[in-house]
């Protein structure tokens, strides 16, 4: 499972982005499932208008079940909370903190993210130990 953050989708449906392209080729390329959260969809259609063509074929994209959506229920919305705090001095939205969380439940460490140097930072808490999310190139 390779997570997705709000960055590749804006880039993938906005072809003016300067990171569509790369990103398109990197979509294509991935051959096992993605997925993403409710709070990086809130990012991705804010910056892509509402209104937009590129919102409309997110939620096409959505709606098609090719992107699963991964949910927060109370413990998880907590757990994102804790992390916010705990990455205070390296500011953490909740989008990014949602992908973390995924990541504990999900078991897995993979994300397509053109956030690199936040997600360097991040670690995915396994047991009593933290590892390094392997960010998708």
């Amino acid at each position: 499972m390779i997570l997705v953050d709000a960055g590749p989708l804006i880039a993938l449906f906005d072809a003016r982005d300067r990171d569509h392209a790369r990103c398109v080729r990197t979509l294509q390329a991935i051959r096992e499932p993605v997925c993403t959260t409710i709070a990086v969809l809130t990012e991705a259609f804010h910056i892509l208008q509402p209104a937009s063509i590129g919102s409309a074929r997110l939620r096409d994209l959505i709606r098609s079940g090719a992107m699963p959506l991964w949910f927060f229920n109370q413990t998880a919305a907590s757990r994102a909370f804790e992390l916010m705090d705990t990455y205070a001095d390296h500011p953490m939205d909740l989008a990014d903190a949602s992908l973390v969380v995924a990541a504990e439940t999900l078991k897995t460490r993979r994300v397509f993210t053109l956030d690199r140097n936040d997600f360097k930072a991040y670690r995915v808490r396994r047991g009593h130990r933290n590892v390094a999310f392997e960010i998708v190139p």
